[in-house]
């Protein structure tokens, strides 16, 4: 699916997904990624949801996000409440959705002006 949506100065959103990847800005990343604001890191979930840990959740905590989205992969899954400690601590909700939900809520949050972070699970090649 294609998604359009005009570039807000600078800041990232996803341009398009699909099986295995998301493009943000244009460019296609086929492992997890980490985008807020202007910032994407590339490296965020490198081993699928039941590689997940407290680490990944610590790096959307440290993001100075409002909001913060969660896309699971193909299909909504459910983080261990035990790997949300990092975001509980700091009082800062997780909204879990599939890939393509938090692509779009991600953009529609964007365009508002919104500081959001959203973490997307890419699941490793088997």
């Amino acid at each position: 699916m294609k998604l359009h949506l005009a570039q807000n100065a600078g800041l990232l959103t996803f341009s398009s997904h699909g099986p295995g990847y998301v493009s943000v800005n244009g460019t296609r990343y086929e492992g997890s990624v980490l985008v807020c604001g202007r910032d994407i890191v590339t490296d965020w979930a490198p081993n699928g949801f039941d590689g997940l840990d407290a680490s990944q959740f610590e790096r959307l905590s440290n993001t100075g996000a409002e909001i913060v989205l969660f896309g699971s992969g193909e299909r909504q899954r459910f983080p261990s409440p035990e790997l949300l400690k990092p975001l509980i601590a700091q009082g800062i909700g997780l909204e879990t959705m599939d890939t393509k939900a938090a692509c779009r809520t991600y953009n529609i949050l964007v365009a508002e002006g919104r500081q959001v972070a959203c973490g997307i699970l890419i699941e490793p090649a088997a």
